[in-house]
């Protein structure tokens, strides 16, 4: 099965504790294999070495909330500089608000991710990616 990966921001973050999520953010600090990324707040990410991600860029992040509420980075995608951030904002607050539309039974009786829109392997709206 694929693991869940519903999208957050900073006041997510203590929700989804050891859980994997995605972060979409810009890069506001640099230093080795940490940054600090504006998610509607201020949150720490440790990089592994496929992240390649540049200061004051829009970035994704698929990784695990660890238990200081930093993430440990699986997956990072750079979006470049022409983000609307207030749409990424919406998108989560519509996501939290109406599980339903993004949420489906699965297998096992957990809600997990439904195909939603552009659902699937890492892609869309509501996409899930496995570990």
């Amino acid at each position: 099965m694929t693991e869940v990966t519903p999208r957050i921001n900073a006041s997510y973050l203590q929700d989804f504790s050891l859980q994997t999520v995605r972060l979409v953010g810009k890069v506001t600090d640099l230093r080795g294999e940490e940054a600090t990324i504006d998610a509607g707040g201020s949150v720490t990410v440790h990089l592994n070495r496929d992240a390649h991600i540049s200061m004051g860029s829009a970035v994704e992040i698929v990784g695990k909330v660890q238990q200081d509420l930093s993430i440990k980075v699986f997956q990072a995608t750079n979006w470049g500089n022409d983000i609307d951030f207030a749409a990424i904002d919406a998108l989560i607050d519509v996501n939290h608000r109406c599980k339903e539309i993004f949420y489906a039974d699965t297998e096992e009786g957990e809600m997990g991710m439904g195909g939603g829109i552009g659902g699937g392997m890492g892609g869309g709206l509501g996409g899930s990616i496995g570990y």
